[in-house]
């Protein structure tokens, strides 16, 4: 009977820690309240009032010390990708903002040294790197999905719009896909002429991230009448990469 309660409690503490486990642990989130209010402010579908975070520019600065003093071990794998999302893309808008309103594009601000995406202006986890970093070192490497390419945002008129909400590792599956089919189905940014599909430059540059195979990316994402196209014309299809306008996504 001893042996039994023994096993009985040795049970009952396990489901206790393991109840209490996850929420100091595996459970561990980035509050990203402050920089959420700034986006649902100053960001309408995909145009950024640049001038409204210039005037809270204290809060956006409070939201980046949120990040940096964030322990990324301890975040789960959607969580350290959202971090990573959030973090590139208002990195982004402070460099913006370091130059702002004197600026026509993000391009502005490199020089004949170094790209702005190579600027060391990012700080997380007790170091300070680059937005190149943050992209390839840490979303593209580390993640190996290649809808990262429509959540960050380069500033620009070519790039993927920021969206108004911060990316969160409870919603990230559905943010992405969001992200990527808004994306793939903008007749501004991809279209159909003929048997040429017209595609965003992103497609070019990063082909390896889509497998080599543009039109079986487009194929999945695509919807309505641009995907029946698409699926009726596959076999004789060329693919046309469109010009990259890198004026500033501002209003």
């Amino acid at each position: 009977m001893r042996i039994i309660r023994s096993i009985l409690k040795i049970f009952l503490t396990l489901c206790i820690f393991s109840n209490l486990a996850p929420s100091g642990w595996s459970e561990a989130s980035v509050d990203s309240r402050l920089y959420g209010e700034l986006l649902i402010k100053y960001v309408k579908k995909g145009v950024v009032d640049y001038q409204g975070f210039k005037n809270e520019e204290t809060k956006l600065d409070e939201y980046l010390r949120v990040l940096e003093n964030t322990n990324v071990s301890q975040l789960s794998r959607d969580e350290l990708f959202a971090f990573y999302v959030n973090a590139y893309n208002a990195w982004t808008i402070k460099l913006i903002l370091s130059a702002y309103p004197g600026i026509k594009s993000i391009k502005d601000l490199g020089n004949i040294f170094k790209t702005p995406w190579e600027k060391k202006i990012v700080r997380i986890n007790g170091d300070v790197i680059t937005l190149d970093d943050v992209e390839h070192n840490k979303l593209r490497a580390q993640f190996k999905d290649p809808r990262v390419h429509f959540a960050i945002n380069c500033a620009s008129k070519s790039c993927p719009p920021l969206i108004s909400e911060p990316y969160e590792g409870s919603t990230l599956n559905r943010q992405l896909d969001d992200a990527t089919r808004a994306f793939i189905n903008d007749p501004e940014s991809n279209y159909l002429k003929g048997n040429k599909l017209y595609v965003s430059r992103i497609f070019k540059w990063f082909s390896e991230d889509f497998d080599d195979d543009v039109l079986s990316f487009f194929l999945k994402y695509s919807e309505g009448n641009f995907k029946q196209e698409l699926e009726a014309q596959k076999n004789k299809i060329k693919i046309v990469y469109l010009s990259y306008d890198w004026s500033l996504n501002g209003s």
